[in-house]
């Protein structure tokens, strides 16, 4: 990968590990580039993986920015991403969301119910500012050649094509907002261009329709992404050729009538998906009931999407043995993960190589959908190492998670209902807050001297106090630094002595 070899990359980082080779994005997306008409925008869809630093990469490259959270509009904005170059889509916005959106004043708002048009136009009354919108439009056509279909059935997402024509008094009804355009998407990994180019023009042809029904001149149209990669042996690539023929002819068509109209396309997989691999070290080499397993310190937490369940895909994403490449085929293989669950299969009878312990394997086409759709935390795993290589150099892009990352989120309950606890709680706590009485949460982990900021008179003032109000007897001789380390060290003290007196 760019000259580094895998035993280099997993000596310096670890595994399990994603290794992303930025060249190939880069390449992918000046490919795209080159190939579509000018008038159409390429916003990178952050959703298969939203690393603050692949979307800085694609940014620098050119990409625009579509995100559908507040966590990806964050991770865009640190990219460097300006908000006049990112739209938002997603169902359930948050009034809060909107109202953020709203004082940004980003590209586009993809409003998915009449309920979030309402909330976006309250909120822009009296701001001085008209938001631009996208209707996100579930057309009544369907489409065949997505894995995942998302137009022509009920769904979540979007207002139905039906509806939207009805509403006629839709741009009177929200007076502060600009209702720009429309957004479809019809289906996800398309290996078919032909279907591409069909999709693209029944949403221009859309976008046409609700225009004149509503009375609106589009400025831009989101034709949605979908775009696939190929993960099987039987799948080849989207033939390009075709699919930018297509969708050129397509745009220019729809430009004749609307010169000024901006045309969107949101490919995320298909920008970042053949850069990725995920290397995993084999921990084990067993055979059960003749059939032969590898044990490795990776899995399904975080690789969802080669679990094969649900939605995603039910067979081996490309597999190989990364320490040695030429090594003789030596049958089929089970490759698994840590977790406590039969379902943790990264690959299911691959045809591999004789694999010894140690030896390191890597899962193909894993730039997208890996630990941002996956339960990292599944067993108490945890997220993976995350390097990009560019320009021949190793970056480190996410620090593996360890044992204390766990546990930055999580607050722990004592369980007692011995009233004396409780009450010495509180003396610890007036103690740690002043006269005020006012300090954060705090446990029995909770350390008096460095979280706390008790120095060591008011540790001799706060005992004093527990042996007045409860009676106990503090000896000097029991007294040790562990005894007054955390909150819950110096409780177990004082209990034991009023409970023993």
């Amino acid at each position: 990968m760019q000259g580094m070899g895998i035993s280099r990359l997993v000596g310096e980082f670890g595994t399990p590990l994603y290794i992303y080779d930025g060249a190939v994005i880069e390449r992918t997306y000046e490919d795209l580039r080159a190939r579509l008409h000018d008038a159409i925008d390429i916003f990178y869809s952050l959703k298969p993986n939203p690393n603050v630093s692949i979307v800085r990469l694609l940014h620098r490259a050119g990409a625009l920015a579509e995100v559908c959270s507040p966590g990806e509009l964050a991770s865009a904005l640190r990219a460097g991403v300006v908000p006049g170059d990112i739209l938002y889509t997603g169902p359930g916005k948050s009034r809060e969301d909107l109202r953020e959106l709203v004082e940004l004043d980003i590209r586009a708002v993809i409003c998915e119910s009449f309920d979030e048009l309402a909330d976006l136009d309250e909120l822009a009354a009296g701001t001085g500012l008209r938001p631009r919108v996208l209707l996100r439009v579930n057309p009544a056509f369907g489409v065949r050649g997505g894995r995942l279909t998302m137009a022509g059935k009920p769904r979540e997402f979007g207002i139905d094509e039906e509806q939207v024509l009805a509403a006629t008094d839709l741009v009177a009804r929200h007076p502060h907002l600009r209702i720009v355009g429309i957004h479809c998407f019809t289906g996800t990994r398309i290996l078919d261009a032909r279907v591409v180019v069909d999709n693209t023009r029944r949403i221009l042809d859309l976008a046409t329709k609700v225009s004149e029904q509503l009375g609106i001149t589009p400025e831009l149209v989101d034709i949605g992404g979908g775009i696939g990669i190929p993960y099987f042996p039987n799948e080849r690539a989207v033939d390009m050729d075709v699919l930018a023929a297509g969708v050129n002819a397509a745009v220019a068509e729809f430009r004749l009538r609307y010169p000024d109209a901006r045309i969107a396309v949101e490919p995320g997989r298909f920008l970042v998906g053949p850069a990725g691999t995920y290397a995993v070290r084999a921990r084990s080499v067993k055979t059960s009931r003749g059939q032969r397993f590898v044990i490795t310190d990776g899995g399904t937490h975080q690789h969802m999407s080669a679990v094969g369940t649900g939605t995603y895909l039910k067979r081996n994403f490309p597999i190989a043995l990364l320490s040695d490449l030429d090594r003789e085929v030596a049958g089929p293989c089970t490759v698994t993960g840590l977790l406590l669950t039969p379902t943790d299969i990264i690959g299911k009878d691959v045809e591999l190589p004789r694999i010894a312990r140690g030896e390191v394997l890597g899962v193909f086409q894993s730039g997208a959908y890996g630990p941002s759709a996956s339960i990292t935390y599944m067993n108490g795993r945890g997220y993976p190492a995350e390097v990009l290589i560019h320009e021949g150099k190793a970056h480190l892009i996410r620090s593996r998670d360890t044992e204390d990352d766990l546990f930055t989120r999580q607050h722990l309950v004592t369980f007692d209902d011995d009233p004396l606890v409780r009450e010495v709680y509180e003396e610890v706590r007036r103690a740690a807050g002043g006269e005020s009485g006012f300090v954060g949460e705090i446990s029995s982990d909770t350390l008096l001297f460095d979280e706390l900021a008790l120095d060591s008179l008011s540790i001799v003032e706060l005992l004093t106090t527990l042996e007045d109000r409860f009676g106990v007897t503090v000896d000097p001789h029991e007294l040790n630094p562990d005894t007054v380390r955390t909150v819950g060290s110096l409780t177990a003290f004082v209990v034991r002595d009023r409970h023993e007196s």
